[in-house]
């Protein structure tokens, strides 16, 4: 029985593959010399025009028929003149093996933060062909789009593409220009213009709008929008093609406007539950029933029309249930649902196959009991529904669903959730997760992932999980591999730099169990209380001692970007950690009927410590207001676009909803956020717990709240203008205030 079972097992794991894998078959017809032409374009824009011409690039199919997966082969260099061949099965593996020379070879390091490219001279010999185990390596999180994305220019999203290349990802969302195409298919099924504007929400929330649990908030969205996203939209799939990336495109997930119902009065909707404390003026989705007739037909309306605009590389994405309970926990109606969906792409797309986010199982395991998962997992041909595992580096599903019951899945790490700053990872989990799930009884792993909310931070867990994309095995030592990091990244190798690193592995980039959520919710960024939560899962001294080593490498390191970043990066948590320990000491304070101490401890954090981390910020390029608010009014056509922009940013990063529904979700630590929000607002609070002592009554929470929304909503509503330039020297700002508060560490 034992045998015949693991048979079979094996059986449905060889065809998800292999119908997977016809799936992205229509890869293997790019052209070749249109592949290696966006390999050596990238190579100039990387390295200039003098130092690519030391490198040769082709991309030869035939690299990967030993394997059937992405191969690349490295030879040449060692020698005055000699240049170094990069040949790769696609243009994807040929930039993962220019990537990996410059890395292990020459030293060298990309990064959102800014790259170190010193070559040595001449270029080291190699001789290297690696093949990935993975067939798939996927980039972005639906949620990516709204936290990160939705304000980038092509130049920026050029930036983006060729990062993703250098990283060996050939598997990304491409969502750009949507809604343009839902504006079409609305019209033409009868929907008024003012319904449809009334329906989107605004370019900050579209991520939630997209999965229906939003609509209308922050809306509408102005005519130029659709028009800047479907030429965006068209420059990122030329450019993710000519690589050889595979975009997934979105497809119709079920969710309809309330308006169509007056099109239609006979179509059968449900009227979901609300989503995110917000209530059904901007929640409550209306979902059109699987059995419908209208289902497949607006299903089929929205794909014909998109890939008719975008053509298709075959792969879809859509959600039905995210972060939503479904009406019905019968598996029928799970599975017809499912189905619905499917026949939908299908009906356009033969060859379709659909990339579902897994987070529905994991977000509410409750609900998704062993007949609900078997429902929706079995409605799909096996090896047509392609799951990610989207937070598997801490709650992996597959271990618990039979490997998906037989569907494909990727290996995902999540990371971190709302865009926020905050240093965080789980990297031991991380280095042995894809292992593990590949070696996973009948596992039908086919991939790893990056699925970050918010990018741009925490650039050694992204590092490490793009490393394991290509790696057979885990990094064998993790010590030994982020002291090699730091060295390649600053451009050379300093003691203390180093040691620092591993203070910061051994502590906070080792997160385990359930405080490993990827959501920084330090006091610091949250709105006071007398009750909030402080417990970390590592030593603050190790934070602090290696605030005080890279301080020290600072004389060495100073001229390069990245070390600057990190410096800064690592006082921001350093300030981070001592908000908490001087909210302790206040609320001691406090609670002891001791308004001396509450004086003077409120006056640190709250008057000097948070202005001073300002300060700090505000040297720093990478954290500024003023270049969260200039990327979004620079997407404008007038300034009435542009404030509305700015109030979308403006909303996303402190009450994200009209009523702080979803407060503090997005928090970043910026200049000027933190001198014109969060600093405020840490102001009021210690200045009213001194008044209730002084008084003799009870502190209340309720009325503080009142006059923090006021003041909250008071940022959201101004117009007041923030640097878009650094001022001030970070070092300096750095050592100035750690000097200060070394004495409190």
């Amino acid at each position: 029985m034992e045998t015949a079972a693991a048979a079979a097992a094996a059986a449905a794991v060889a065809l998800a593959l292999g119908l997977l894998l016809l799936a992205g078959a229509g890869s293997s017809w790019a052209d070749e010399a249109r592949e290696a032409e966006a390999v050596r374009a990238l190579l100039g824009r990387l390295l200039g025009s003098e130092a690519a011409a030391a490198f040769a690039v082709s991309v030869e199919r035939a690299l990967a028929a030993e394997s059937g997966l992405d191969t690349y082969r490295l030879s040449g260099g060692g020698g005055p003149g000699a240049r170094v061949l990069v040949r790769g099965s696609t243009g994807v593996a040929a930039a993962a093996g220019l990537h990996r020379y410059l890395r292990d070879f020459c030293g060298c390091h990309v990064a959102w933060s800014g790259s170190q490219l010193h070559l040595p001279q001449p270029l080291p010999a190699v001789e290297l062909t690696e093949s990935t185990p993975n067939r798939y390596r996927y980039y972005q999180n639906v949620c990516t789009h709204s936290y990160s994305f939705v304000w980038w220019d092509w130049a920026r999203w050029e930036k983006e593409i060729d990062w993703m290349a250098l990283n060996g990802l050939n598997l990304a969302l491409a969502w750009n220009g949507q809604e343009a195409i839902w504006e079409r298919v609305y019209l033409a099924l009868g929907l008024t213009q003012v319904e449809i504007d009334e329906y989107f929400t605004g370019p900050a929330f579209l991520a939630w709008g997209r999965m229906g649990n939003l609509h209308t908030w922050g809306g509408p969205l102005p005519r130029s929008w659709h028009l800047k996203q479907l030429y965006l939209q068209h420059r990122i799939l030329d450019r993710m093609r000519a690589f050889g990336m595979t975009p997934v495109l979105p497809a119709f997930p079920g969710h309809v406007p309330k308006a169509l119902t007056r099109v239609f009065p006979q179509i059968r909707v449900t009227q979901m539950g609300s989503w995110g404390h917000f209530n059904c003026s901007y929640s409550c989705a209306f979902l059109l029933a699987p059995e419908d007739p209208l289902f497949p037909i607006i299903g089929s309306l929205f794909l014909r029309e998109l890939t008719r605009e975008f053509g298709t590389d075959h792969i879809y994405g859509a959600d039905t249930f995210n972060e939503m309970q479904p009406p019905s926990t019968e598996p029928s109606y799970l599975a017809a649902a499912t189905s619905a969906v499917y026949q939908a792409m299908t009906a356009v797309d033969p060859e379709a196959v659909w990339l579902l986010q897994g987070w529905l199982f994991q977000h509410q395991p409750d609900f998704w009991g062993p007949a609900q998962v078997d429902a929706v997992l079995g409605a799909v041909p096996q090896g047509r529904l392609l799951v990610l595992d989207l937070f598997a580096e801490t709650q992996p599903v597959y271990v618990r669903t039979a490997s998906f019951r037989g569907q494909p899945f990727i290996w995902c790490m999540l990371h971190n959730f709302g865009g926020n700053h905050g240093l965080f990872g789980a990297l031991e989990a991380v280095n042995q997760g894809p292992a593990a799930a590949r070696s996973y009884p009948n596992s039908t792993m086919v991939g790893t992932g990056m699925a970050p909310e918010g990018i741009e931070q925490n650039e050694v867990a992204y590092a490490l999980m793009a490393e394991l994309g290509w790696r057979k095995e885990p990094v064998a030592d993790l010590g030994a591999w982020v002291t090699g990091f730091a060295a390649r990244r600053y451009g050379a190798s300093h003691k203390d730099a180093e040691a620092a690193w591993r203070l910061l592995l051994r502590s906070i980039y080792n997160c385990s169990g359930q405080a490993c959520s990827g959501h920084n919710r330090s006091p610091l960024v949250k709105r006071p209380s007398l009750q909030m939560v402080t417990a970390i899962w590592y030593n603050r001294s190790d934070v602090f001692e290696a605030w005080r080593l890279l301080l020290s490498a600072a004389p060495a390191l100073s001229t390069c970007p990245a070390f600057l970043y990190d410096l800064v990066d690592v006082t921001r948590q350093a300030v981070q950690e001592l908000v908490s320990l001087y909210y302790l000491e206040a609320r001691s304070a406090y609670l002891e009927k001791n308004q001396t101490t509450l004086l003077r401890v409120g006056g640190i954090l709250a008057y000097e410590l948070l202005p001073a981390l300002d300060q700090v910020l505000a040297s720093d390029n990478h954290f500024l207001l003023g270049r969260w608010i200039e990327q979004a009014r620079e997407t404008a056509v007038s300034e009435d676009e542009a404030r509305f922009y700015e109030l979308n940013i403006r909303y996303q990063l402190t009450l994200w909803g009209p009523e702080g529904n979803i407060l503090d979700y997005a928090n970043k630590q910026l200049a000027g956020l933190v001198a014109d929000y969060y600093t405020p607002r840490w102001q009021l609070f210690l200045q009213m717990l001194v008044e209730s002592l002084a008084q003799g009554r009870p502190f209340q929470q309720h009325q503080f709240e009142q006059k923090a929304f006021q003041l909250e909503q008071g940022f959201v509503f101004s117009t007041q203008k923030y640097p878009v330039k650094p001022q001030g020297n970070s070092v300096d700002l750095v050592k100035e205030l750690f000097l200060k508060y070394h004495p409190v560490m």
